[in-house]
């Protein structure tokens, strides 16, 4: 369930710290790509960013896994990227795609070939309907290029709340701009601002205490604009409820 209660504007100076639209057109670089799981994209929810069901968190099928030289333990959770088939004509389609990474391809230390998420190599395990985008099914593997993107989400940052009264875990989700998290506070109407930790995924975590009170949040995104979402959370809320911050970066 979603709910919104009175999400206010932050004031500081946000307009000023809007990404343009090239705000990461820093050049394209080289990697390659693969997909997994079925053309409806089962087998790709949920995963190591922490993300649930990607289609009623507005992420839909546009998602890719993230090899260990860009996931980056998790920091890159909810960055976009725009990637395209290059240098194989037999198997390239024209165009390119825009995706948010939620999930971690991990290394297969075992394995002498086709090692294609282990560590310094840069890829994209893209799910199929994208990967049908920019390449035909049977190349399975394709050299790739990419970048980063503003991401581009429609309605407010969501907050999740899970946990226990002494360890509360918020899962921010839906993030525009530059979308993946530097770092995150929380707010009560009694206190100052709290630093979380970093759990796992986009996970942020604090002991404090903070039940029976309404919640503020502050993030900071991965290109240092802050965003406060002031009075998101009413006090009477429950664990496994979501709050709708009603803005976006």
């Amino acid at each position: 369930m979603s709910y919104g209660y009175g999400a206010e504007a932050p004031t500081n100076g946000d307009a000023a710290n809007s990404l343009g639209g090239d705000a990461f057109n820093n050049g394209w670089d080289n990697a390659r790509a693969t997909f997994y799981g079925d053309i409806h994209g089962g087998g790709t929810q949920q995963g190591a960013c922490g993300y649930g069901n990607l289609n009623k968190q507005g992420y839909g099928l546009a998602t890719a896994a993230l090899s260990t030289a860009l996931f980056n333990n998790g920091y890159t959770c909810g960055a976009c990227f725009e990637i395209m088939c290059t240098q194989d004509p037999k198997w390239c389609l024209p165009g390119s795609i825009k995706i948010t990474a939620t999930n971690f391809c991990p290394a297969n230390y075992t394995k002498k070939t086709d090692i294609w998420c282990n560590p310094p190599q840069k890829h994209f395990d893209l799910s199929l309907p994208m990967f049908l985008k920019i390449a035909k099914y049977k190349a399975g593997v394709i050299p790739v290029r990419y970048r980063r993107v503003p991401c581009v989400k429609t309605g407010g940052v969501k907050f999740e709340i899970k946990g226990n009264r002494y360890f509360l875990m918020i899962l921010p989700y839906n993030v525009g701009g530059a979308g993946d998290i530097k770092a995150m506070q929380i707010k009560r109407s009694r206190t100052g601002w709290i630093t979380m930790k970093k759990n796992w995924g986009q996970n942020w975590t604090t002991n404090v205490v903070l039940t029976g009170q309404g919640l503020s949040f502050r993030i900071m995104t991965s290109d240092g604009v802050s965003k406060d979402f002031i009075n998101v959370v009413p006090k009477n809320w429950g664990f496994g409820q979501t709050f709708d911050g009603r803005i976006n970066f």
